[in-house]
Parts: structure tokens; sequence; C-alpha cells
């Protein structure tokens, strides 16, 4: 397998909340899709939005489920004040701020929220990290 993440695809509850969230709270290009479900390039990276009941459907798994997921997503930013910028706003657009920004113990400065859906991001400032 070449070194290559293709795609994430989120279940969302409600496509058309998450569809906004994604859009017009965190700034990712939207591109043209068909109504069942939303792409976001990332780069060479997609993100894709679909009906969670359709990605259960399509991976043969049920739809229920809850809780942490066992991963997240995650944005570095430029500077700590960049990383309380995008906390707040992601707060004024309904998700949940769960770790506030904060210095780490790796030399950083991080903070966690969950996306209208559930899903964790981390917004992290690394002073060492390559690609802001």
């Amino acid at each position: 397998m070449e070194p290559r993440l293709s795609l994430i695809t989120l279940g969302v509850a409600d496509l058309a909340r998450a569809t906004r969230f994604y859009e017009e709270c965190l700034g990712l290009p939207r591109l043209a899709t068909p109504p069942s479900v939303t792409f976001f390039e990332l780069g060479k990276t997609w993100l894709a939005l679909w009906p969670r009941e359709c990605l259960a459907a399509d991976a043969g798994l049920p739809a229920e489920g809850s809780g942490f997921r066992g991963f997240s997503l995650a944005h570095n930013v430029r500077s700590p004040a960049e990383v309380d910028a995008l906390l707040a706003r992601v707060a004024a657009y309904g998700a949940q701020v769960v770790k506030p920004g904060q210095p780490t113990d790796w030399g950083g400065y991080a903070g966690y929220f969950t996306d209208p859906d559930g899903f964790l991001w981390e917004v992290a400032h690394n002073p060492d990290f390559p690609h802001v």
C-alpha cells in the first residue's frame, strides 16, 4: 500500500447541519456533489460527510454507537492565539469545546472540540510541525 490517506468519511446525523458547520464555520472548500453526500477537498485528501445510516449500511455494520470513537482529527495552526480563536469560533457554531487551549507537555499549545455529531478534533500549535 502506498503511504497515503485519500478520503476521511464521517457518518453524520444531519447532513445539512454538518455541511454548514464544515463549510461556514471551518471554511473548508466544498466540492460540487450530489445531495446525498458532501465532499471537501483538503489538498490531496478529501473529507466526506455522509448520513450515518448510509455509511453504516455501506460497511455492513449497525449505525448505533456513541461515546469516544477511539480517534481524533487534528488541525495545526501557527500560534496559540489561533488555537483559542478557532475554539471560540467552533463553539459559536454549536461545537462543544471539551478541552480549552492550554500548554502541552510536548512544548506546544492545544485544545479539543467535538463537532455537532461528536467527532473529536484537536486544534494545536506545534512549533516543530512542518505543515501549517
